[in-house]
């Protein structure tokens, strides 16, 4: 038989050491920030009940949900007749009964039913997990990505979204983001805006629509609402509240004004004036002026939330939103538990990755994994520094001895090639002196320490 050469599954990847430590700097990250903020982590499995997964993300989502097949004979089980029809909707509830989870909001909704006598309310999760999706893969876009959620459910206080704005200003400040925008909407304001034009019915048509305005322009902006229903005389009514432009204050005044008659709309503008004031009684009021932006536009996936919408997005680097969410009124109505209000926002991580990777904003420290090697020089003076090497990691120092007595250059490649900081020269000189040559694989400067100075130089660099 052939030899067959391995390749990657489409949309999936490798991630290098180095990209493993970049990438565990911004986990690591947010979870210091979301802790701060209260939030604990839960993790859920990789897999669930396939109808845990099916039907809570439309027609099209349900496509892109990998199922996974029963174990064994599956097809043993599926009635003739159904084999025969070769109708995929009708066979996979037969030959599978799991599938690979689609996103972490349903997992989450389906914990909280199941753990609901245990959990105290209000309840505050993050989770950082791998999700699955059978999309087409294409730049950016993954079969197998991370999400970073972090919500808060059995609260309906706005002071949780004001939260979120500051939860987003300290972890893209933390990560190094010096220019971004976080944009704010409210679902009751594009209800009310629906309604003041007498199409209530069409919402989602209208917010489909004025969603694109970055990508087609208000000319086609406006074609699109008109082939979905709506006449000139709306497009006249709309075409102010699209373009709304001014401080967020501002915003607000001209919103109200046009939205006096919708007692929905003026209840979203009064949510968004709630926040604002939180915001500022945090003593974070120039964050209204340079970072949070009403923006009427933003809709994002308006079926799903029902109160205050957040899109992130960079000025720094052209790419999409690296982050966003929403309060929803329903999240366990799913499965049977009502009536428990939720607002939660996500982090992008692959996206705030290709960021950071750009602008260069990774810290050099977080490259490196050995701080120290010891130079293997044979089988004698290898058993007189296992016991150093011992007492470094006893000391907190990562540290490793080359496991041959391989030649010095290969040794010394090595540790140029793991950007180990420090390479430790032990020869038979050394063991009699107690003295270490102990080379800087930087500068390339080399002295003559011993175990107790060694520990405290490496201690000293660890923590610069």
């Amino acid at each position: 038989m052939a030899n067959i050469k391995p390749s990657l599954a489409k949309g999936t990847r490798d991630f290098s050491p180095l990209e493993m430590e970049k990438r565990n700097h911004i986990f690591n990250t947010l979870r210091s920030v979301f802790r701060k903020f209260g939030y604990n982590e839960i993790q859920t499995p990789s897999f669930e009940n396939l109808s845990t997964l099916t039907g809570k993300y439309g027609d099209e989502g349900d496509k892109l949900i990998f199922k996974i097949l029963n174990s064994g004979d599956y097809l043993s089980k599926v009635p003739q007749d159904v084999l025969a029809e070769k109708a995929s909707n009708k066979l996979i509830p037969v030959i599978s009964e799991k599938a690979l989870r689609y996103d972490l909001t349903v997992p989450f909704a389906r914990y909280v039913v199941m753990h609901q006598h245990e959990l105290t309310l209000p309840f505050k999760r993050f989770q950082i997990q791998p999700v699955w999706r059978a999309d087409r893969p294409q730049r950016g876009r993954y079969r197998e990505f991370y999400q970073c959620d972090v919500d808060v459910v059995g609260s309906s206080s706005l002071l949780n979204e004001a939260e979120f704005i500051l939860i987003y200003h300290e972890a893209l400040s933390a990560l190094g983001l010096k220019d971004f925008t976080i944009k704010i909407n409210n679902r009751k304001i594009l209800s009310g805006i629906a309604e003041v034009i007498g199409k209530p019915e069409l919402i989602v048509d209208m917010t489909v629509a004025i969603d694109k305005l970055d990508k087609i322009g208000l000319e086609g902006v406006n074609k699109e609402l008109l082939e979905r229903g709506f006449t000139e005389d709306d497009l006249n009514v709309l075409k102010p509240i699209i373009l709304l432009d001014g401080t967020n204050v501002q915003k607000l005044t001209s919103l109200r004004s046009v939205l006096a008659s919708s007692a929905v709309g003026l209840a979203g503008i009064a949510e968004l004036e709630e926040v604002f004031s939180y915001i500022s009684a945090f003593g974070q009021a120039t964050l209204l002026e340079h970072e949070v932006e009403v923006d009427i536009t933003l809709a994002r996936g308006l079926n799903y939330y029902t109160g205050c919408i957040f899109e992130v997005k960079t000025n720094e680097v052209a790419m999409g939103s690296i982050g966003g969410g929403g309060r929803y009124d329903d999240l366990t109505g799913m499965f049977g538990l009502k009536d428990l209000t939720g607002v939660g926002v996500s982090f992008g991580a692959d996206r705030i990755y290709d960021v950071l990777e750009e602008l260069r904003l990774f810290p050099a420290s977080s490259t490196a994994s050995t701080q120290v090697l010891i130079v293997n020089f044979g089988e004698t003076i290898e058993q007189y520094t296992l016991p150093v090497l011992a007492r470094l990691r006893a000391a907190g120092i990562p540290a490793e001895i080359y496991p041959t007595a391989a030649k010095l250059k290969k040794q010394m490649s090595y540790a140029d090639d793991k950007k180990v900081q420090y390479v430790l020269l032990v020869g038979e000189e050394e063991v009699a002196s107690g003295q270490f040559s102990v080379k800087n694989m930087s500068s390339g400067e080399q002295r003559k320490l011993n175990l107790d100075q060694l520990i405290i130089l490496l201690k000293k660099e660890a923590a610069v």
